[in-house]
């Protein structure tokens, strides 16, 4: 868990006082179809439920996956924040529902992006090899 998925926030909402709520947005550093990892300043107890915005900024528009729903599972405290592990909660048992669909292509594109980002990391000597 090095460094922050590429282009992917979560948003949330906490309370701040009775008619008072805080729009947080937080970096993802691991994403799957179960649930994803992220890294925050605030404070969730294992067994917390959020609801979240899983974000993409693309270059003309954003993927959104509104109204994840995730169940904390594990905190792990890193200086001055926290990586929190989110189990995803899929209200419907079917995996066709527009949210499911969402954050599958979330993880397609994501995973096209990083799949382009290690080409361009490995330099080009190694990029000649692979083609020949």
């Amino acid at each position: 868990m090095n460094e922050a998925l590429p282009d992917l926030i979560a948003r949330f909402r906490i309370r701040k006082s009775l008619f008072r709520k805080e729009l947080v947005e937080a970096f993802l550093y691991e994403l799957d179809a179960y649930g994803c990892v992220i890294k925050t300043d605030k404070v969730f107890e294992p067994g917390d439920t959020i609801v979240m915005d899983v974000v993409m900024d693309m270059p003309f528009d954003q993927i959104r996956a509104e109204g994840v729903s995730g169940l904390v599972t594990e905190r792990r405290k890193h200086c001055s924040n926290f990586f929190y592990s989110i189990d995803f909660v899929e209200p419907d048992t079917g995996n066709r529902s527009p949210l499911a669909e969402k954050l599958r292509r979330i993880r397609e594109v994501l995973s096209k992006k990083q799949s382009l980002k290690s080409r361009r990391s490995s330099g080009p000597v190694s990029g000649f090899r692979q083609m020949a």
